[in-house]
Order: C-alpha cells, then sequence, then structure tokens
C-alpha cells in the first residue's frame, strides 16, 4: 500500500519543513509515502468562499484515481489515539488498498464533491491548527503508527 498526503498550499517554515522531511525519511522504512501539495489558487479574493472550496477540490479530485481511498482531514472527522490510528493503517492494509490518500483541505475546508468521494473523515483534535503544522503531525503520527504495529520503542504506552 502506498500512503499519500494531499495538502493545499506549500509550507513556507523552514523548520517546519525541515521535521516534515525527516518523517518522511524515516517512513520509507516501513511504507511508500508521498506528500503531494497542491499549489495555492490564485486571485482567490474574487472568489467567494464556496468558489474556492470548488476549485480545490477539482484539483484535489484530478490528484486521485479510481481505485484510490480518500480520507479527509476534518473537525468533525473521527478521532484515534495513536494506538487505534495504528489499527486502522493495519486495517487499511488488510484490506488490499492500493493508494490510501489523506488530503489536508484549505481555509474554508472540502467541496461537496469531496465530501462524496471520501470513504472517511478523521480529526487530530477539536483544536485548530494551522494547515502548516497539520502536515507535520499527520506526518508523524503515520510514523508513530508503524512503530506501533512493529512493537518499536518510540511510542511509549
Amino acid at each position: 500500500m502506498t500512503i499519500k498526503l494531499l495538502a493545499i498550499g506549500k509550507t513556507d517554515n523552514k523548520n517546519l519543513q525541515a521535521l516534515i522531511a525527516e518523517y518522511e525519511k524515516r517512513l520509507g522504512h516501513y511504507i511508500k509515502f508521498d506528500l503531494d501539495i497542491i499549489p495555492d489558487i490564485k486571485n482567490v479574493k474574487n472568489l467567494s468562499e464556496a468558489q474556492q472550496k470548488e476549485k480545490e477540490g477539482e484539483l484535489i479530485l484530478k490528484k486521485l484515481t479510481p481505485t484510490d481511498v480518500l480520507v479527509l482531514l476534518d473537525e468533525n472527522g473521527k478521532q484515534f489515539t495513536s494506538v487505534d490510528f495504528s489499527d486502522y493503517l493495519q486495517k487499511k492494509m488488510n484490506a488490499g488498498i492500493k493508494q490510501l490518500v489523506f488530503v489536508i483541505g484549505g481555509p474554508y475546508g472540502f467541496s461537496d464533491a469531496i465530501y462524496t468521494t471520501a470513504k472517511g473523515k478523521i480529526s487530530l483534535s477539536k483544536m485548530t491548527f494551522s494547515h502548516q503544522m497539520v502536515r507535520l503531525f499527520v506526518v508523524e503520527q503515520i510514523y508513530r503508527g508503524f512503530t506501533i504495529l512493529r512493537n518499536e520503542p518510540y511510542h511509549h504506552r
């Protein structure tokens, strides 16, 4: 299985970029992982929130293949402990999924088309985080999930 993380807009903070790259590298020992950044939409000042979500949704859909399993990182999604999330990843691998795609939407969330396409929603917290920080948290939690599955000492129970 491949895990892909789709995100709207680049990360400007060099420290966050370095940390994300570190966890991407670590993940390579366990699974094929791909971070795919969708460029910010230009001239958003001329767009309503709904129009911006639609345009972002179209860009997200272009990145998917018919067999991809899309999971949204959404404030109204299911919350997991790290151990429960590792079980979730194991179940997805056992299901024979070719590519599991997590997506971080834009500032206003997702279009209806994306909600319709998604096979699930996960919430990292009831708190709000910057989209740039969420990338780091997701990549770290995927890495943590694999260390839990392998009974490695990274996660302390």
